[in-house]
């Protein structure tokens, strides 16, 4: 969990302690973030009114480095950052204030479908993405990929079936920008992309680009 209202976090740990879910809970969204790269969370509960770092800004650092699933715990009542939230990558958005019981039984059905996906996916899926590795696999075969080549590629895999701009491929790049130009250009990495995964890249059938709105990739 990450809440600077401690009051509310010790009421909400105490509560989904009964139903054998441990919460650690960090005031501080940038501990939050570090403890993410040393320890293993199933589920982040997030506020939204933070110190020093919006609530937003965490959601997106999470979903660019991590496959977890987030619930946003906000009193903030803008429908924007709802819909932002969950533009985001964000899994459910509970609306302050709200019934412990109520937060309790979206973390159990989430929980479900996200592990019950994650088997099915395991089982049916072309592309594999390993973050830890910093690997993707296709039918289990490594791909040999540059470091902006996994970079662009492991978004698209984690936005599966959305269309990604370039602007969000450029605001999620650590290695790209707006001004890439020359042989590292986002067309031109994708062009590569494409020769690496694609049977035939010409017609692709994974890789795909929405004229105009940017590229979606399909993971069958």
């Amino acid at each position: 969990m990450i809440e600077d209202d401690t009051e509310l976090a010790e009421i909400l740990t105490e509560y989904l302690k009964q139903f054998n879910i441990k919460v650690t809970n960090y005031e501080d969204p940038f501990l939050a973030l570090s403890s993410l790269k040393l320890n293993t969370y199933d589920l982040i509960i997030l506020d939204l009114t933070l110190p020093g770092m919006d609530g937003l800004d965490v959601c997106k650092a999470i979903v660019k480095d991590f496959d977890i699933p987030i619930i946003i715990s906000s009193a903030r009542s803008d429908i924007t950052d709802k819909v932002t939230a969950l533009q985001l990558g964000a899994d459910d958005y509970l609306p302050k204030p709200y019934d412990p019981r109520e937060l309790e039984v979206r973390v159990k059905t989430i929980l479900r479908r996200f592990n019950h996906t994650n088997v099915q996916e395991e089982k049916s899926k072309t592309f594999k993405l390993d973050l830890d590795k910093k690997e993707i696999t296709k039918n289990d075969k490594y791909i040999k990929l540059t470091a902006a080549e996994f970079e662009v590629l492991s978004l698209l895999i984690k936005r599966e079936g959305f269309v990604i701009s370039r602007e969000d491929i450029f605001d999620n790049s650590d290695l790209l920008n707006q001004d890439y130009e020359g042989s590292g250009s986002l067309a031109v990495i994708i062009n590569r992309i494409r020769q690496k995964i694609e049977d035939n890249p010409k017609e692709p059938k994974y890789l795909h680009t929405i004229r105009g709105m940017g590229y979606k990739f399909h993971n069958e």
